[in-house]
């Protein structure tokens, strides 16, 4: 996340935000952002929403994620607010929705439904 400038906006129980701001070295060949960004910031973004319901201790891996890029990824910064949707003793399910922000204007750009494994230390 260090690399790609992302931060935490918002850490609640269930719910995390993470953004990353706009730069020409996260770009693709057509000039928008890589959605390999896109879909690190959501997936980040759904594994610390389910850290924040797990017990402590706990680490938590991906283990699935389907993600829809609706959207060319243009704007000045991208934020990615997820929420568990379900949080169970070994799994916890997760939806994330990715933003593209350019001035007062926002549009969502990609959708992300993931599973998260809970595994205690």
């Amino acid at each position: 996340m260090q690399t790609l400038g992302a931060s935490l906006e918002l850490v609640e129980r269930g719910r995390v935000h993470i953004a990353v701001p706009f730069s020409e070295h996260l770009l693709q060949q057509h000039g928008y952002v890589h959605a390999g960004v896109v879909t690190s910031i959501a997936d980040s973004a759904s594994g610390y929403a389910a850290l924040t319901l797990a017990s402590s201790g706990s680490e938590v891996l991906s283990v699935e994620f389907k993600i829809s890029l609706l959207a060319p990824a243009r704007g000045q910064r991208f934020l990615a607010r997820a929420e568990v949707i379900h949080a169970g003793r070994r799994l916890s399910f997760c939806t994330a929705a990715v933003a593209a922000i350019d001035g007062a204007d926002e549009q969502i750009i990609a959708m992300m439904l993931s599973t998260m494994r809970v595994r205690t230390a």
